[in-house]
């Protein structure tokens, strides 16, 4: 049926919130936790100072948070499960704080510090018949109900109970409950005593209702889960601390295997231009050799056709003819000297320095990871792609001439 509600559900009762507030005990002080509460690695809370207490005590000379000198870490067993838990230089600061159960404390203590007697002053109101409060429960219908509604209204042919002690039975898990029998005015109570604890519809009743110690035990169990829950996060979490640090090593290999690749390259290309240079030297030297050749053979050729010319117009006789004989003496050996060949054609060409590159680029493109490969291989296989990369060039660089 539907109905107003006009009050906020209670927590529980006095027997839900003790439950409660024995998952809240730490195993140390046997006190509520009190603020900040840290997560153990075996996923058992305690409070920070009695974790302090417990860590100083089983590692005497670790030096205290703030000391000048800096301390390795320690170790301790948790108090609970006794299994060791291993802390660094940060002590038992250096832990996760539990917020979940920071928060359910709150929220504990909230609770408690309510007055009971504002929330009783509260009623749930019927919505068929909004002046009468809900004050019963049907066992048939598994809902509460409100006496109009018994009498004459959706519950009239149906089995009923007094709410309180539905209510106290689901919270205490008391014996069956009475009902009340009878339809319109007529209707009377069941006494306890005749009460058959067989009846179906009792039996239904008790196996469907949730009891108050199941609430606790579910609130238990959920703050259980919870831990867990916090435990995988922080696993997850420290996943993610361990992929950031995997791939910035791997960045540094990669980075490391190109620059030794680019050096392979650099070196190459210096082998090659010094290859080149000497070439050229070679080549120019040569040429230049023949330039100077050819110069003073044509310097030597000039001054002998002055000296011919200046033979010619001498007026005296004897002399003309005496000069006349050397000169053409001089004229027939200089015609005669043979000069060095010129450069063969083709001679000035460097394309037989030509590097072809498209393979090695090529070749360049398919580098690709290999999840396989250790370290180690990688070296070996960058180390090995250089040698190749040094010879090929090499074998191909023609002689000169």
């Amino acid at each position: 049926m539907n109905f107003t509600v006009g009050f906020k559900p209670l927590l529980g009762d006095a027997h839900s919130m003790d439950n409660l507030e024995k998952q809240l005990i730490c195993p140390i002080c046997l006190e509520m936790f009190s603020k900040p509460v840290v997560i153990l690695p075996c996923q058992h809370n305690l409070c920070r100072k009695c974790a302090n207490d417990v860590f100083q005590a089983s590692n005497p000379l670790w030096q205290s948070r703030g000391s000048a000198t800096v301390s390795s870490g320690g170790r301790f067993r948790c108090p609970s499960c006794r299994h060791e838990v291993v802390l660094d230089r940060h002590g038992v600061y250096g832990l996760q704080r539990n917020l979940l159960v920071e928060n359910i404390i709150d929220i504990y203590k909230q609770e408690s510090s309510r007055p009971l007697h504002s929330k009783a002053e509260q009623h749930l109101m019927c919505e068929e018949h909004e002046e009468e409060k809900i004050n019963i429960y049907c066992l048939s219908c598994e809902v509460p109900t409100c006496s109009l509604c018994k009498v004459f209204g959706a519950h009239k042919d149906c089995e009923v109970a007094p709410l309180p002690t539905i209510y106290k039975r689901q919270k205490r898990q008391e014996l069956p409950l009475p009902r009340l029998e009878g339809s319109g005015t007529n209707m009377t109570y069941c006494s306890l005593d005749l009460l058959d604890s067989s009846d179906p519809s009792i039996l239904a009743s008790q196996n469907t209702n949730i009891t108050g110690s199941e609430l606790s035990d579910g609130i238990a169990m959920l703050v259980a889960g919870n831990d867990r829950v916090q435990a995988v996060i922080t696993q997850m979490e420290e996943v993610c601390q361990t992929i950031e640090d995997n791939s910035r090593r791997q960045k540094q290999l990669l980075n490391q295997r190109f620059e030794s690749l680019c050096a392979v390259l650099e070196e190459r290309k210096g082998e090659l231009l010094q290859a080149l240079a000497r070439e050229q030297e070679e080549k120019l030297l040569r040429v230049r050799g023949l330039i100077r050749q050819y110069g003073d053979h044509l310097e030597a050729s000039s001054k002998l056709v002055e000296s011919a010319i200046q033979s010619m117009e001498e007026p005296q006789m004897a002399l003309y003819l005496q000069q006349a004989k050397e000169l053409i003496n001089k004229v027939g050996a200089m015609s005669k000297v043979e000069l060095a060949g010129r450069p063969e054609p083709g001679y000035e060409s460097m394309e037989q320095f030509t590097v072809s590159v498209e393979h090695v680029a090529e070749m360049l493109r398919t580098i690709d990871f290999q999840p396989g490969a250790s370290g180690e291989e990688e070296d070996e296989e960058v180390a090995l792609d250089g040698d190749e990369g040094t010879a090929g060039p090499e074998e191909e660089r023609p002689d000169g001439p």
